[in-house]
């Protein structure tokens, strides 16, 4: 296989904007590989967009280019940037490319940048007066595609420090001596509530508080009967709260950022 580029979007699919993308891609070099994470991010949600490229990254291979676009900024004064991620023991992982909103910052906690570059050289842009409103186009697309092709980061713009790169705002979780609280941090096509509570802090049994609803864990959907709620460990390795054939987020009102609460008998690490 070629070399890789990826591409995330709230573009939804009924509009032409992911095509054109991938035209200005292929232009460039069209023996890219272009793998389609999802264009389906509900528009303008930086924390649903921010969950589905941390998920999505770590199983790609080496060098992957990944040019991430929910951009409610677009045209203002936010960074377009590039960014060179690897592992905390310095091995290369790949690139990503997109907005400076937050939407890397779930990634840059599993792969630390090792470079980042304002994307001011417009050398490298598919034009020199980029739209106001598809940056997508007119400069990540075509900096995707020359990175691919091998352009060193350093020559797409000017050098930043990553400690300024913008941080998603999502409340961190945290201890007690037999309680963990933590967030919903996105919420999937099924309505399923997706927390920032990872899998190493939990043992079986616990209860999950949501509002007033408390939830039992359990180990997959089958464990529960149609309709009723149930809380695991999703393949994603983060604690999750369902519905069986429902949808939790319709049934509580939940949206990113609400707070949940769990209560165990024992705690899976201090």
């Amino acid at each position: 296989m070629g070399q890789i580029i990826t591409l995330l979007s709230d573009f939804g699919l009924s509009d032409s904007y992911v095509s054109v993308m991938k035209a200005v891609i292929a232009q460039i070099n069209p023996a890219v590989v272009v793998i389609d994470i999802t264009h389906q991010v509900p528009p303008q949600n930086i924390g649903s967009g921010r969950f589905s490229l941390m998920t999505a990254v770590p199983y790609f291979p080496p060098k992957t280019v990944h040019v991430a676009v929910v951009d409610p900024g677009v045209g203002g004064k936010r960074r377009a940037v590039g960014i060179g991620i690897g592992t905390p023991f310095g091995e290369p992982v790949g690139f990503l490319v997109g907005p400076d909103n937050g939407i890397f910052s779930g990634v840059l906690d599993q792969f630390p940048a090792y470079a980042v570059v304002e994307l001011t050289n417009a050398q490298f842009w598919r034009t020199d007066e980029p739209s106001g409103t598809f940056h997508g186009r007119d400069i990540f697309a075509p900096v995707g595609a020359h990175l691919a092709s091998g352009v060193p980061l350093a020559e797409l713009g000017a050098a930043i420090t990553p400690d300024s790169l913008v941080q998603f705002s999502l409340p961190p979780y945290f201890q007690t001596e037999n309680t963990i609280h933590g967030c919903i941090q996105a919420i999937d096509h099924f309505g399923n509530l997706i927390t920032n509570i990872p899998a190493i802090v939990l043992s079986h049994p616990w209860s999950v508080t949501i509002g007033i609803t408390s939830i039992l864990s359990a180990l997959t959907y089958s464990d529960r009967r149609v309709g009723e709620f149930i809380s695991f460990i999703g393949s994603h390795g983060w604690l999750e709260i369902a519905v069986n054939n429902g949808s939790a987020q319709t049934r509580l009102n939940s949206k990113i950022g609400d707070p949940v609460e769990v209560k165990l008998d024992r705690i899976g690490m201090s």
